[in-house]
């Protein structure tokens, strides 16, 4: 069992979060701070952005992040050492990189997760994924040791569903609504029919939902709808990047204290 898995199995029915971190925003040194306030605050997995000059799935906060990290130097293979690093301070904490395919391919899909592997990482998000290489890449990773996260949309037809599901690890990442990442004022009611369609054939493995998530009345809403996780990127983004007015210390502990309170959410709803 991986060990992002066994989150979901010691949960016992409650729901996990997710926490999303740019690495290298706005440099190194701090969002491997930030990495631990996520961790202090309860997050239960962390996933790691790897800074990509094109980032399409992305809404203007993590864009602008991109932009940061990528302004201070940052490249995947610091990335890596920034999530082997962490390993080693978090023991049983899954970190988890998204990227995008394009990292992949030219870094070579098997040397890139080789060394995803030997520097710890547990599993990967790839949100421009093509649908016709999901079977290369899900079987490589598996090779690897590694989750092959697999996101779903709200325009994802039940047979593209059904396929995703059987190829996912780790659990299914359900993007909430249709359009970027960034943080949304309520929760759709499509979010919640969207979580019952995907239950359907999704019925091995946990539900990730994501895109918009940024309050704890939003996780509440998504737990009560039956998914098992929720993740939330941009609302944590946007707290960082108040660095620069806040200074580092005040913004650790409002990073800090924000996921504290979004995990409360998910053992209350």
């Amino acid at each position: 069992m991986s060990q992002v898995s066994w989150v979901f199995e010691r949960l016992d029915g409650k729901g996990a979060l997710i926490a999303y971190v740019m690495g290298g925003d706005p440099d190194l040194a701090t969002s491997a701070s930030v990495i631990d306030a996520v961790v202090r605050g309860g997050a239960d997995i962390v996933e790691v952005g790897i800074p990509f000059s094109d980032p399409i799935a992305d809404g203007k906060s993590i864009q602008a992040a991109d932009v940061r990290s990528l302004s201070s130097g940052t490249t995947p293979d610091h990335v890596l050492d920034l999530v082997l690093a962490a390993k080693s301070r978090h023991r049983g904490v899954p970190m988890i990189l998204m990227t995008y395919y394009n990292i992949l391919y030219s870094n070579g899909l098997r040397k890139f997760l080789e060394a995803a592997r030997e520097h710890k990482v547990d599993g990967i998000i790839v949100p421009d994924l093509p649908f016709d290489e999901i079977r290369e890449y899900a079987t490589l990773a598996k090779r690897f040791g590694l989750d092959a996260v697999l996101l779903a949309a709200p325009t994802t037809s039940p047979e593209r569903m059904k396929a995703i599901a059987a190829h996912t690890s780790g659990f299914l990442y359900l993007v909430s609504l249709t359009g970027v990442t960034g943080a949304r004022s309520d929760v759709q009611r499509s979010t919640v029919g969207l979580i019952g369609f995907a239950k359907k054939y999704a019925k091995k493995v946990p539900l990730g939902v994501g895109f918009g998530i940024s309050t704890p009345e939003h996780v509440r809403a998504i737990i009560a709808a039956r998914a098992e996780a929720v993740v939330v990127g941009s609302a944590i983004v946007d707290i960082v990047a108040t660095c620069q007015t806040d200074g580092p210390v005040k913004m650790l502990a409002n990073v800090e204290s924000y996921v504290r309170s979004m995990k409360e959410a998910t053992r209350g709803a």
